[in-house]
């Protein structure tokens, strides 16, 4: 009699579990929070380039932080986050926070993303205050959104690029810039560039107007020495951090003061690429499911 045990396998097994452990650090369970559901009346096309780069976990964690880092290089950005946000904390529920809105605006209904968008643009609406030399604020300020917007998408797009698709066409890198552009420009942003020549061209003329003192050492030094969610996701949280310390440009490293050791770069390069590697192997099947219709 043949046996109607379910075959176990150890390879589905596996991926389970690391799906499992990756989500539930980017959903908070107590507040009913679950993985967002991809839909095919998203703002985006299922083809499209930004769910590309926006569906790799390990390159959108790396990408996260080292965006961080550039952000908070301005002062009226790092002033936001230390006047208006309870990131000392809480900051795993703010960096869950962005990565949720990411995901709802790349992946979710169109009604969804349009909500979200609109519950972000309200609360800028109310975050203002001055800065240490006596110059107003005001997070709705299309030049200072725009200087968060392309920190994000360089942030992301060079992570994949790095760790994701190293073969990136230009084409393609236009096209991301493209897209990232429909919810930076709804936020309110202003200029916001269409093409990666643009993103690079934007950044360097905000550098005039970046600096690092000892508040934004220690914003970096709570973002890059947070505990990890559990003991055993420790090692891997410091790869994540070193790797994107690693991805932020050379002016950058400079004015945080922060620069991997030569001898350690190949390690975190090669340890953040098996990472991504694993990851990527670990959602495939998720990834191959078609999007719910409606």
């Amino acid at each position: 009699m043949a046996s109607t045990l379910p075959r176990f396998d150890p390879a589905a097994q596996v991926r389970r579990l690391l799906v499992e452990r990756v989500q539930a650090l980017f959903h908070d369970p107590g507040k009913g929070e679950r993985p967002v559901v991809r839909s095919a009346n998203a703002l985006f096309a299922p083809d499209s380039v930004i769910w590309r780069v926006h569906g790799d976990v390990t390159t959108m964690m790396i990408g996260g932080v080292t965006a961080l880092l550039l952000q908070m290089l301005h002062p009226a950005a790092l002033a936001g986050v230390w006047d208006h946000s309870a990131f000392r904390q809480d900051m795993l529920g703010r960096l869950r926070r962005t990565a949720r809105f990411i995901a709802v605006t790349t992946y979710a209904d169109r009604a969804l993303a349009d909500a979200a968008i609109e519950k972000v643009r309200a609360v800028h609406e109310h975050v203002r205050g001055v800065l240490p030399d006596g110059t107003p604020y005001r997070a709705d300020d299309p030049h200072l959104l725009a200087w968060v917007h392309v920190c994000e998408a360089i942030g992301f797009l060079d992570a994949w690029i790095a760790y994701g698709e190293p073969g990136m066409s230009r084409a393609d890198q236009d096209a991301y810039m493209q897209q990232a552009a429909l919810v930076a420009r709804r936020l309110g942003a202003d200029p916001v560039p269409e093409t990666r020549a643009q993103a690079d061209a934007l950044i360097a003329t905000f550098r005039p107007e970046l600096r690092a003192d000892a508040r934004t050492r220690r914003v970096a030094r709570m973002v890059l020495s947070q505990p990890a969610p559990s003991l055993a996701a420790a090692p891997a949280q410091h790869l994540l951090f070193q790797a994107a310390v690693d991805l932020m440009p050379a002016w950058a490293q400079a004015l945080h003061g922060r620069r991997l050791p030569l001898p350690a770069t190949p390690l975190v390069r090669g340890g953040a690429m098996a990472m991504a590697r694993t990851l990527q192997w670990a959602f495939a099947p998720a990834r191959r499911d078609p999007p719910p219709q409606g």
